[in-house]
């Protein structure tokens, strides 16, 4: 476990959905003018965050939570972001982020936002896409992940647990994450992470045989897989025919040299994708994870599609 994160205060967290909304509406005076209140509002955050520093708080940003925080406030402005349960903080800098199930609890070491909301302070964990696939996909500008609050998520190549403990706020309370990882050292770290986080069950085994842990899964609305295998495609199918509802949906982190070294990224995406239409997952969305992974893609797409 890192160093552990400050609680920093800022002025206001906002829906992704929202975001792209209101840019999607905004007239031109609009904008100017949130411009120009969005200055004001960064020069009084930055004499509040001066006079918190005056009192000896401690904030301390890496240049990888910049990176993210810069392109978080780039992917706002794509209009492209429409994911429920995910946010945009914003302030000095715009941070992805979700909203923490476990106030007052950190899993990796990640940064907690704190904002007033009707008299309530809710805590939000700040969601950095150099360390997760799907936040990179996020950042990205990829149309849906699929992961609603209250869905069900197979989540396949789980590891310590990072990315895992976001998703398990994404989805709430009320939804479930199947976390499953091989490795029962990365196991020993995501099973303390489902300790606290009571809608992760840690499963350790092998995603390639399903059949193994088929008594602790239900039927799930959506798998991600980040398994960074050659067979991924026949891992992903098995879990697909065992436990992804007709019309429920896939997202696959593919990492090109996993799968074959000597090819070119983009052939060996193609070819990973004919290997998902041949298995009945209907990809609808390919974008890559440049710049957050090198020569790695995400596909996101429907299994068996209902007939129209």
């Amino acid at each position: 476990m890192g160093k552990p994160a400050h609680v920093v205060e800022v002025a206001e967290v906002v829906d992704l959905v929202v975001v792209g909304a209101e840019a999607e509406g905004a007239s031109e005076e609009e904008e100017a003018a949130a411009e120009e209140e969005e200055e004001e509002g960064g020069l009084r955050r930055e004499e509040e965050e001066g006079e918190a520093l005056e009192e000896g708080e401690e904030v301390e940003v890496g240049a990888e939570a910049e990176g993210a925080a810069a392109g978080a406030s780039r992917a706002a402005n794509k209009l492209l972001l429409n994911h429920t349960g995910v946010f945009i903080a914003r302030g000095k800098e715009d941070a992805l982020v979700t909203k923490n199930l476990v106030p007052g609890s950190e899993v990796y070491g990640e940064k907690r936002i704190s904002v007033e909301n009707e008299g309530e302070k809710v805590e939000y964990r700040v969601w950095n896409p150099f360390r997760s696939k799907l936040a990179a996909a996020i950042m990205g500008g990829v149309d849906a992940i699929h992961m609603p609050p209250g869905s069900r998520v197979l989540y396949l190549g789980a590891a310590s647990g990072t990315t895992v403990s976001h998703v398990s706020d994404v989805v709430g309370p009320e939804g479930l994450v199947y976390a499953v990882e091989f490795s029962h050292r990365s196991g020993r770290d995501l099973i303390n992470v489902a300790k606290k986080r009571t809608n992760i069950i840690p499963i350790i085994e092998d995603a390639r045989h399903p059949l193994k842990y088929r008594m602790l899964v239900g039927m799930v609305d959506t798998i991600f897989a980040d398994v960074a295998q050659p067979d991924q495609a026949r891992i992903v199918s098995l879990n697909a025919q065992h436990f992804l509802k007709n019309g429920g949906h896939f997202v696959i982190s593919i990492k090109a040299s996993c799968i074959d070294s000597t090819a070119q990224p983009e052939a060996v995406f193609a070819a990973e994708v004919k290997k998902l239409q041949a298995d009945k997952l209907k990809p609808q969305e390919q974008l890559t994870l440049e710049p957050y992974e090198r020569d790695h893609a995400v596909v996101v797409g429907v299994f068996r599609p209902p007939k129209k």
